[in-house]
């Protein structure tokens, strides 16, 4: 399994440095032509998330779009309760249409992956790879609320309500998984309230879940995040579905951006021979 946890403790610029030199050696053995990352953010965050991953993408010579979406981030002045996850949608299918992206390798972490569900149903013949990063996946016509077991919908939905109904506030750094002090620290201070209307609006789709994209679903393992692991039980029966996993917490991005870098670029070059 990938292994670059010297990563673990870099700082923002060390990253970028060590970006460069493995960025030549995986050029040097894994040729392969540029290609467009769209990266999706989940809940609490932003697209300041994946700042590390998208170094070492660029590092490549790779294209890397990490947008925010509507009231959270940079943009959590944004925040309304007319935000829905179709809000969300719109915000990834925007970008793409905007660019002009086209064979893009789609990333969605955690809740991101409701929202990967929903752009590519949307635009497939856009859409050259999926990649599902220990994500949720969604039912048709069911939102996240719906989903949920009664207790752990009644605890959100009262965390909501210290915020008049409007969002659900952050949890800590630690509740997702990150360990390092220094990148818990960084988190803390960008993490901000995810809008209820995500959680308790639905979209539509057809199935199968990916439109018929090749579809890769990767699972964190150490220590496997509660959430996740029904989606990581569906995705394991779907035929045709490429199964990964990384020995790393539920926000791998932040704590092993290597390992997450590394898989991407491993599953864009077997895009690109496709």
């Amino acid at each position: 399994m990938i292994q670059r946890r010297a990563l673990l403790s870099a700082t923002l610029g060390g990253v970028a440095a060590m970006a460069v030199d493995e960025g030549k050696a995986w050029a040097h053995s894994q040729p392969m032509r540029p290609r467009i990352f769209v990266l999706v953010h989940g809940s609490w965050l932003g697209g300041w998330s994946w700042r590390r991953v998208a170094d070492l993408l660029r590092a490549q010579g790779h294209t890397v779009f990490a947008p925010t979406m509507t009231g959270v981030g940079e943009r959590r002045h944004l925040l309304t309760p007319d935000v829905t996850l179709t809000t969300w949608v719109d915000d990834i299918a925007g970008v793409i249409e905007a660019e002009e992206l086209t064979d893009v390798v789609l990333v969605g972490h955690s809740f991101g992956g409701r929202v990967v569900t929903g752009v590519v149903d949307r635009m497939p013949e856009r859409v050259g790879h999926v990649v599902f990063l220990d994500s949720a996946l969604p039912v048709s016509g069911r939102s996240l609320i719906d989903t949920m077991p009664p207790e752990m919908r009644q605890e959100r939905l009262a965390r909501a309500a210290t915020s008049g109904g409007l969002s659900i506030p952050a949890p800590t750094a630690l509740d997702l998984g990150i360990l390092d002090p220094a990148d818990q620290a960084w988190v803390d201070r960008r993490l901000s309230p995810q809008p209820l209307g995500t959680n308790t609006s639905a979209i539509s789709f057809q199935t199968p879940i990916g439109r018929g994209r090749p579809v890769t679903f990767v699972e964190f393992t150490d220590p496997v995040y509660p959430a996740s692991v029904r989606a990581a039980a569906f995705a394991r029966a779907q035929a045709g579905w490429t199964i990964e996993a990384i020995p790393t917490g539920h926000t791998a991005m932040i704590s092993a951006p290597g390992d997450v870098a590394e898989l991407l670029l491993r599953i864009g070059s077997l895009s690109s021979e496709s």
